[in-house]
């Protein structure tokens, strides 16, 4: 279980994130859901180890306290982030990416195991092994990177943007993705411009505005608030009434 207390970030004079508290369960679905500037990549960072949370801060996974290490002990720890992005190396092949996310020393038990349910996951990637990444459609580069991630064995998959500049039914495959994931007990925290798709398949979701959580709760009670359809899934008042 993820769990963070009083997380703060500034860059300089500017506060990012105030006093922001979350927690993600095992095979559960997350949403964090917020306007372009909210703080929603800043908070997956400190998460992530990216960035340095302010004094004060608590962020644990399964107990144990990964506020101030660094981003490669936190994945060692158990998150994984998949960034906008992605961050995958387009000059390496399909096979060369995943086999880099089973670094953290408790990866390597079942690493075989873990790459099979990985391209049980993306089954498009199997014929690809070989191929450069940057070859590649952004659908496919962003099945790469989660895979790269969950090579990892992560309790915790944080995710931003993932469906960012995906075809529909690109996009639809990745939650559908999702969904499997969640179902085999890894928690996700996800941030995500598509609200109404990520709604439809998460447990729960908060709301960040200018760095603090102005609202939340479950999903379907989200996807029916009238203020929420207003701001996030493009309902009108009329439609929303």
């Amino acid at each position: 279980m993820l769990e963070a207390a009083n997380l703060s970030v500034s860059y300089g004079r500017h506060r990012a994130l105030d006093h922001v508290s979350l927690s993600v369960s095992p095979g559960e679905i997350l949403v964090v859901l917020g306007a372009n500037g909210a703080g929603k990549s800043t908070l997956l960072k400190g998460l992530a180890g990216l960035v340095r949370p302010a004094p004060g801060a608590r962020i644990s996974i399964g107990g144990k306290d990964i506020s101030n290490i660094p981003a490669h002990r936190v994945v060692e720890a158990g998150l994984a982030l998949v960034p906008e992005g992605r961050g995958v190396f387009g000059a390496l092949t399909v096979r060369e990416n995943l086999l880099l996310g089973a670094h953290p020393a408790h990866a390597r038990h079942g690493e075989a195991a873990r790459l099979e349910g990985i391209l049980s996951l993306f089954p498009r990637l199997t014929e690809r092994m070989g191929q450069a990444v940057r070859t590649m459609s952004g659908g496919e580069q962003q099945m790469v990177a989660i895979g790269r991630a969950l090579m990892s064995a992560p309790e915790i998959l944080a995710l931003d943007e993932p469906s960012l500049g995906l075809s529909p039914l690109m996009a639809g495959e990745l939650f559908r993705a999702l969904t499997r994931i969640r179902a085999g007990g890894t928690g996700i925290l996800l941030v995500e411009q598509n609200a109404r798709r990520s709604l439809a398949i998460a447990d729960r979701g908060i709301l960040l505005e200018g760095g603090h959580i102005v609202g939340g709760g479950s999903a379907a009670s989200l996807a029916a608030d009238p203020a929420v359809r207003r701001a996030y899934l493009g309902a009108s008042e009329t439609e929303a009434a």
